[in-house]
């Protein structure tokens, strides 16, 4: 592709943007009240700064082989009064994980304490999305993720693991603080992008099927994505893959999304109140903390995300125009 195609941006509203999404989600066959809440989540992360999570992740969606599959609607696999998994029926991810935060977040506000997990869905999309919503009601929440196998083990070749993110959410006085990380070199979503507009993928994030380093987007797709940092990224992968068949996601390729959120209140150990006010107390030391030469700012997670989503709000959001226009075909809008 020419560069001048990646110069092609359309601006849209956010209401806009929202309106296209739910029109290409109601196209897939959920309903007005689903297709809502998947809209939700996708414009969430357009606004957040994650552009390849949001219109491009539809187009995903769309090209998925998951979603030429049966769906029927969630049911509760097994629950007791602090923990509850659910069969997500193939149900796309950014619905199935939302119900399931849902359901964590009731129990957790009555019991103290829940965990529970979702299995036979796909495509969750952003941990942070979940986790801010739960971390709003003053839970401390982790949300771990097994999916599609795209990686490959640290001295692999062949794609077993998952990009399998780890989300932490912790509340304090000025709001919701939250990490929310992949454990590969780079998320799945940004190589299709990558792949979509001709952009070659950065060095060192994946592998061809014979397993020479590449930075082709559609050779790293037949090949393997490689864990981030190493050994620690495949630990972390491992592991979060692993928390994912606590779901019995099982670890075949078309059965292997696991998601788990676990979620308390502070005070089964400490004041709620007066722990919200040290960990500020603790960002303030951070941020005010000496620098070195040449940094202006120490930044904290999801410090970045949550200005842009100010600033997007107020200014629209602006997305690849092919992507755009594939979306509106597919819409008939």
């Amino acid at each position: 592709m020419s560069s001048q195609h990646l110069q092609e941006r359309t601006r849209l509203t956010v209401d806009q943007a929202r309106k296209l999404a739910e029109a290409v989600v109601r196209k897939m066959d959920y309903s007005a009240e689903d297709a809502a809440v998947i809209a939700e989540h996708i414009i969430d992360a357009a606004l957040c700064g994650y552009e390849y999570s949001g219109l491009p992740k539809l187009l995903d969606a769309i090209e998925s082989k998951r979603t030429l599959r049966p769906r029927t609607p969630m049911k509760v696999i097994k629950e007791t009064p602090v923990s509850i998994v659910f069969d997500g029926g193939n149900n796309i991810g950014m619905l199935a994980i939302q119900r399931l935060g849902e359901a964590v977040q009731a129990k957790a506000l009555v019991s103290g304490f829940a965990i529970g997990g979702v299995q036979n869905s796909w495509m969750s999309g952003r941990g942070a999305h979940y986790v801010e919503k739960l971390v709003n009601n003053d839970l401390v929440v982790i949300h771990t993720v097994s999916s599609q196998s795209y990686v490959a083990p640290l001295g692999g070749i062949e794609s077993i693991l998952g990009t399998n993110p780890l989300t932490l959410g912790l509340p304090t006085a000025n709001g919701p603080l939250i990490f929310d990380m992949g454990t590969s070199a780079i998320m799945y979503t940004d190589l299709t992008l990558r792949e979509r507009r001709g952009e070659k993928l950065p060095e060192g994030v994946a592998i061809d099927v014979h397993g020479n380093p590449t930075q082709d987007p559609t050779a790293a797709r037949e090949g393997a994505l490689l864990p981030f940092a190493g050994h620690k990224g495949f630990g972390l992968a491992l592991m979060m893959h692993a928390m994912g068949l606590l779901t019995g996601a099982g670890t075949t390729a078309d059965k292997n999304n696991g998601h788990v959120i676990i979620a308390f209140k502070p005070d089964l150990m400490y004041s709620t109140e007066q722990y919200k006010e040290d960990v500020s107390a603790l960002l303030t030391r951070i941020k005010t903390s000496k620098r070195a030469a040449g940094v202006d700012e120490i930044r904290i997670p999801s410090e970045r995300s949550f200005k842009e989503r100010a600033r997007n709000l107020k200014e629209g959001l602006e997305f690849d125009t092919a992507v755009f226009n594939r979306l509106r075909e597919f819409a008939g809008v």
